[in-house]
């Protein structure tokens, strides 16, 4: 049993490809492999297009739906935490709907779509960002080696990722 804490919301009539025993195994994995050993606690809430532009108007100043905002509270690596005491990482928020399009259009399933948001999302929530061209290689390149590592059915070869350059602060 993990010692993080995942707290799963999904809006009526919102469906994810994912269950939430994979959504734990998958932020387990990242956050073992980016090294983090304070035991942390994430909210994944899946909405609908609406509410995400709502939530991207209001936190990124962009009132347009989108696939996936990061709302960060704490480091794992803040001083101000005693030590052993639980880091509460912050909100992921998915738009399954967005994310069901945005598979289809780049050729990729919507649980592989559903992977790659939850890694790029919890990447954001410990520190990494796209902003220019090399933190966003250093990013895809991370989010690469973690899908090889999380990913279940062995389908999967490179998800296009290369997308997300062109969203400032996704």
């Amino acid at each position: 049993m993990s010692a993080n804490e995942y707290d799963v919301t999904c809006d009526e009539g919102v469906v994810f490809a994912l269950g939430e025993e994979e959504v734990a195994a998958v932020c387990d994995r990242v956050l073992a492999e980016e090294g983090v050993t304070r035991p942390c606690m994430v909210s994944v809430s899946l909405v609908a297009d609406e509410r995400i532009r709502q939530i991207n108007a209001e936190w990124r100043g962009v009132d347009a739906a989108t696939d996936v905002v990061s709302l960060e509270c704490e480091r794992p690596d803040d001083p101000a935490l005693a030590p052993g005491e639980p880091c509460e990482l912050g909100d992921i928020v998915l738009a399954p709907a967005y994310v069901a399009r945005q598979a289809a259009a780049f050729g990729t399933t919507e649980a592989d779509e559903s992977r790659l948001l939850l890694v790029h999302g919890l990447l954001h929530l410990l520190g990494h960002d796209h902003l220019d061209e090399a933190s966003a290689e250093a990013m895809e390149a991370r989010e690469d080696a973690l899908l090889a590592l999380v990913h279940t059915d062995g389908t999967l070869d490179r998800v296009v990722i290369t997308r997300h350059r062109e969203e400032e602060g996704a």
